[in-house]
């Protein structure tokens, strides 16, 4: 069974960091897309950062480039989201998620993505 556990949400004040984990079990994610997405109450959730777990290569939307960064440990099965300069417009729900390697998944795609996780809150206070 896949499970994808996110973990480091917590409350910061703007211009701080904060770093989220995922850490995936259940199987082997060889090219593989390992995505975070997040969602603001009211609003749809969005895409913000992807990573091929083989290549490294990575995709952001333009709301986080230059902020946040993503990153992966395949020994540990894990991606990590740094975020940097934090604004209270980031404060959501984020999601961690894993899809097969393709257009989809690189491009931020939701339906490229067939497993998610729970989630993490982050908080951004102003």
């Amino acid at each position: 069974q896949v499970q994808l556990v996110e973990s480091g949400g917590g409350l910061v004040q703007a211009g701080g960091s904060l770093r989220l984990s995922c850490a995936a079990s259940g199987r082997t994610f060889g090219n593989y897309a390992m995505g975070w997405f997040r969602q603001a109450p009211g609003k749809e959730r969005q895409f913000v950062a992807t990573i091929n777990t083989s290549s490294g290569n990575t995709y952001y939307a333009d709301s986080v480039k230059g902020r946040f960064t993503i990153s992966r440990d395949n020994a540990k099965n894990t991606v990590y989201l740094q975020t940097d300069s934090l604004k209270p417009e980031d404060t959501a729900v984020y999601y961690c998620a894993a899809g097969p390697f393709g257009l989809a998944t690189m491009r931020g795609w939701r339906t490229g993505y067939n497993y998610w996780g729970q989630g993490t809150q982050v908080t951004v206070s102003s």
